[in-house]
């Protein structure tokens, strides 16, 4: 077999020729007996190479012409194709470990969490002693971004949760004649539970990734170094106007979002059951205790704190790269919404016995 011509990528791509060519190989490929002559071939680069290794069932023939400059091509091909990937040995306690480390970094997060916390508490004190000279603008901006520019969210949510719960518990009440007691659900659990709980897993996915995304951003462009080369504080400066800003906005978040799941479940009682509005209001009073509503708006405020500080931590441990940007800001969104479950929980068990 003699081969001639040009055997490099800008020629065989031509319009039929790596289809010719490769049919052709194929169809001598496993005669080991057949010589191969390419000392004539004008040119050739990898792809042609790898075309005629592929041909040979990757292993030179017995009877090979090659030109002197083809000898270090086939070289380098022989040498990658005998390459073998290291054997990777699989520990009997391999689980054990996986379970150390997930339990080691589970309090490295802590730890640094608490850390957060501590430097908060004494920003806040100096905030306190120097009030004239604190964050003022971050505490409104961020109040701006994270509790204004969130009422359309949480009122469309808030509002369809409301219509719902309430045209479910509407239908399971008509089966019994127990429509009266609509109120009754539909206050207790908005506002008590539904909508401190709802407000903020959509501030959590909303502006806890915007906080995180904001800081990771600032660590990749370097301008936290650069705070600390100017003297800045990253704890007053960016964390505490984030913290006293969602623990401003969240219980005017809850107000607002329980508001709309109110007038969601309104509406649709006045379809369902046909409840009138006026009965509605005069019944919610004496269907919900005031201190449900005392339990929701610190919930708010409990919530608020959280997801900020959550955010905040993700948000500073994030490398200068952008894999860890994406990978931080996930996290950060998954770890507060837990969090934040978490928190609901532990309200429901120290508060069981009360507003009832």
């Amino acid at each position: 077999m003699v081969a001639r011509g040009v055997w490099q990528v800008h020629a065989l791509t031509e319009r039929g020729v790596m289809k010719a060519v490769d049919k052709t190989l194929q169809a001598l490929k496993g005669k080991q007996s057949l010589s191969w002559d390419l000392s004539d071939v004008a040119s050739l680069d990898h792809i042609g190479a790898q075309m005629f290794w592929n041909a040979w069932g990757k292993r030179r023939p017995d009877q090979l012409t090659l030109d002197p400059r083809q000898e270090e091509l086939f070289a380098r091909i022989e040498k990658a194709g005998n390459l073998e990937l290291p054997r990777t040995r699989t520990s009997p306690f391999n689980s054990v470990i996986v379970l150390g480390r997930a339990v080691l970094t589970f309090f490295e997060h802590l730890k640094a969490f608490i850390a957060l916390i501590g430097q908060v508490v004494q920003d806040t004190g100096r905030f306190i002693r120097h009030p004239l000279t604190g964050p003022w603008r971050e505490i409104s901006a961020n109040i701006y971004h994270s509790g204004f520019q969130a009422l359309g969210i949480t009122a469309l949510v808030g509002f369809l949760i409301g219509v719902v719960l309430s045209y479910l518990s509407a239908q399971q009440l008509r089966m019994f004649g127990g429509d009266i007691y609509l109120v009754n659900i539909l206050g207790m659990s908005v506002i008590r539970e539904l909508g401190p709980l709802l407000a903020a897993i959509l501030v959590a996915g909303r502006s806890g990734s915007s906080i995180t995304a904001q800081l990771g951003v600032m660590r990749v462009t370097e301008e936290l170094d650069a705070m600390l080369v100017m003297g800045i504080s990253h704890g007053y400066r960016l964390i505490l106007p984030k913290v006293i800003a969602l623990a401003l906005a969240m219980p005017l978040l809850v107000v607002w979002t329980d508001a709309m799941a109110l007038i969601g479940g309104m509406v649709s009682a006045k379809i369902e059951l046909g409840l009138s509005a006026r009965y509605f209001l005069q019944k919610l009073p004496d269907a919900v205790p005031v201190v449900n509503y005392s339990i929701g708006l610190a919930k708010g405020v409990a919530f608020g704190m959280l997801i900020a500080l959550v955010s905040c931590h993700f948000g500073l441990r994030i490398k200068p790269n952008t894999e860890s940007l994406g990978r931080g800001t996930t996290t950060s969104v998954v770890t507060a919404i837990t969090v934040v479950i978490l928190a609901d929980a532990v309200f429901a068990i120290v508060f069981s016995g009360v507003g009832f």
